[in-house]
């Protein structure tokens, strides 16, 4: 958290800044853990003052700035990390401040663990960091045959295998247990167990369920750390299935309890009625 829905969420809210010339970059003092920001502020003002940003863009879960010059500023917020227009949630996790002019008056990075990462990179560097090597297709965009082709001769449960960026970028923990409840699928059932059928419900239901968190404008959690450009709470956790629901009965089938299982060190969610381990799973219901 934040996923695919929550950046594409911040890449909206921040594109007035497209057009605007950046005045001054600032990190502001913070005594907490500092976020990874590279390279050094002295490389920041040399490069990027004056610089006019000329695209908002977004690669996975990262936010992209493209600069006149080529440059490319890459915000990953990881766990906890927000990029604003408005005021933050307060100033002790403010990590970074971008001066602008033509716009709106400045670009915030905020962070309260501190486990974000800001990066200016050259075209050669980003490529090198975010090219097609490191990060599978965008989970918004990718086609049903080459979803399956990525994963259907994996061993690994599918609910593991669609974390994995180099495979698929965009999906994080939260949607990934709710694709697979709205296509029934078991969460370890084995990618090389999929059917065809099988693999046309996930990209269904992928698309249906981040496009329809986007339009809510993400999922706020109980933390309440994730919030959009202007530091307000998303809507899309109002209509979670499954997610965080662990020990209610399913929303869906008004039968089964939802379960709370670990994979590869996360927290899944699903319901054993809805979700069989058996290959003859049910086929997802509209929702």
């Amino acid at each position: 958290m934040p996923e695919l829905p929550e950046v594409e969420t911040m890449r909206r809210g921040i594109a007035p800044v497209a057009g605007c010339r950046i005045r001054a970059v600032e990190r502001p003092r913070c005594r907490l853990r500092p976020v990874e920001i590279t390279p050094d502020l002295k490389s920041w003002h040399r490069r990027v003052r004056g610089a006019e940003i000329t695209e908002v863009g977004r690669i996975g879960k990262r936010v992209v700035l493209s600069l006149s010059g080529g440059d490319r500023i890459v915000f990953e917020p990881r766990m906890t990390g927000l990029v604003l227009l408005a005021a933050p949630p307060n100033t002790t996790h403010l990590r970074l401040r971008l001066t602008l002019e033509g716009g709106p008056p400045e670009l915030l990075f905020w962070d309260r663990r501190g486990l974000g990462k800001v990066r200016l990179l050259a075209p050669d560097k980003f490529d090198a960091w975010y090219g097609p090597a490191q990060l599978g297709p965008d989970a918004l965009t990718i086609s049903v045959d080459e979803l399956r082709g990525r994963l259907e001769r994996s061993q690994r449960p599918i609910k593991v295998a669609l974390l994995d960026q180099k495979r698929v970028a965009g999906i994080g923990n939260l949607y990934a247990s709710e694709i697979l409840h709205a296509a029934s699928l078991h969460p370890e059932r084995p990618c090389q167990k999929l059917k065809a059928d099988d693999w046309r419900r996930v990209h269904v239901c992928m698309r249906q369920i981040l496009e329809t968190a986007v339009l809510y404008e993400g999922s706020t959690l109980s933390d309440g750390t994730y919030r959009n450009a202007l530091n307000q709470e998303g809507g899309y956790q109002n209509h979670h299935r499954v997610y965080d629901k662990a020990d209610e009965v399913c929303l869906r089938c008004r039968q089964g309890v939802v379960r709370r299982i670990v994979q590869a060190q996360r927290a899944t969610f699903f319901c054993p009625v809805c979700q069989p381990r058996s290959q003859r799973s049910a086929h997802a219901r509209p929702r």
